[in-house]
């Protein structure tokens, strides 16, 4: 088969294509992508931790012949080159570290009375009505509130961010039929750079207790992080905190409405919520891909991976490997040895899976329990046409309205 993730059917279902790969063609030279498509489990997990392929898409995509001379391209490649889910060790290493306090569990655990108040807030708002967005009344709000308090983004930044950010993932998640996809990223890519320069500037005349000014502090403590690495920190923190979460809370109720038994089985016993986040993350999460480039020619069932081609590690479809995982297209709340990638796997497994379980946890439990009768709007679903992001641009629900709570805690 050729693989053409363009196609509509694709975008809304990917997983029939990703079966034919894993049993006829599991190392695809795909023309349309100009590079290869990983899909088995095994091979998956192996490419994510092989150090013959970089993480760095960026350098090599900035000096191709079709966009070397883009002003844009230049400019989204010098900050975008600067995260660190762009950089092999050394520099992943230390720009890691920066980062890696603030999100492990007990930090995040911290965060949880916060995290439950917003999400009652945001339901509350929707209660009585009986019909809400699952992504634009609640899974985008919850993860950006979150992320922007942590950062030290007033709320007047928020919708600036939403904007900016939405752009932005074109460039990152590899749109597809977005022909100005690179000029409207790096306007938006400028837009969020400016803003945080502005608030570096001020958190080194005022710290405050948030994550930038701990990054100043790295930053102003010895030079290990310069302020371009600062500015290209805070971005990433504040795109990649909201994008995937917002899209594992939608993909995960999708996936429960879809399959009513589990649903059903989730509001009979909350305790089942972190296992049920685990198995609605493996059955379809939110981040489709993982891209990266051959350091050397690498054999792989009988092909040979060329130094330079570009490699795409398509983690979904490892977490619906029928020879990893029984019964793989099926939501199953008690799955056991559920070792799902969708965080990735190896040096660059994701530094904030912590606080997307636990805002996952938080909002699904909450929406299965407050939200009675609930059930997917009639009407078509459009995803997101991305290689590398997995979601949809909306996802009307209904359910029966209730008398609001009363909760005072606002977003």
């Amino acid at each position: 088969m050729s693989y053409d993730p363009s196609r509509p059917d694709v975008i809304a279902d990917p997983y029939p294509a990703f079966h034919v790969l894993q049993a006829q063609d599991p190392a695809h030279w795909s023309d349309i992508l100009r590079g290869w498509v990983v899909t088995r489990y095994a091979d998956v997990k192996t490419a994510l931790h092989d150090r013959r392929l970089s993480s760095d898409r960026i350098t090599p995509f900035v000096a191709h012949e079709s966009v070397r001379e883009s002003a844009h391209v230049k400019e989204l490649g010098r900050i975008a080159g600067r995260w660190v889910v762009f950089n092999d060790p050394p520099a992943h290493t230390r720009l890691r570290g920066f980062i890696n306090t603030a999100f492990t569990s007990r930090a995040v655990e911290r965060l949880r009375p916060r995290i439950e108040a917003i999400v009652d807030a945001l339901l509350a708002a929707v209660i009585d009505r009986g019909t809400m967005d699952v992504i634009g009344d609640f899974a985008y709000p919850l993860p950006v509130i979150v992320i922007a308090e942590m950062l030290g983004v007033p709320p007047e930044g928020r919708e600036p961010m939403k904007a900016w950010s939405d752009e932005l993932a074109l460039f990152i998640g590899s749109a597809l039929g977005t022909p100005d996809k690179y000029e409207r990223a790096s306007r938006a890519m400028t837009g969020m750079c400016s803003y945080f320069r502005e608030i570096v500037g001020a958190r080194r005349r005022q710290p405050r207790e948030d994550l930038i000014t701990a990054l100043v502090d790295a930053e102003q403590q010895g030079g290990q992080l310069s302020e371009d690495e600062l500015v290209a920190t805070c971005v990433l923190l504040l795109f990649a905190g909201h994008e995937t979460t917002t899209n594992l809370i939608g993909n995960g109720l999708l996936g429960l409405l879809r399959h009513p038994d589990a649903l059903n089985a989730l509001r009979a016993d909350p305790a089942l919520i972190e296992p049920a986040v685990e198995e609605l993350l493996r059955y379809d999460g939110p981040t489709q891909a993982q891209v990266r480039v051959a350091l050397e020619d690498i054999g792989l069932h009988g092909k040979t991976i060329r130094a330079g081609d570009r490699v795409f590690v398509m983690v979904n479809a490892a977490n619906r490997d029928p020879a990893r995982f029984a019964d793989p297209d099926r939501v199953d709340l008690t799955r056991a040895d559920n070792a799902h990638v969708a965080f990735g796997y190896g040096a660059h497994f994701c530094v904030g899976a912590p606080l997307a379980r636990l805002e996952g946890q938080i909002a699904i439990a909450a929406a299965v329990r407050r939200l009675g009768d609930l059930a997917l709007a009639p009407g078509d679903l459009t995803w997101l046409p991305s290689m590398v992001f997995r979601g949809v641009r909306s996802l009307p629900v209904t359910f029966t309205p209730s008398r609001r709570t009363g909760y005072a805690a606002g977003p």
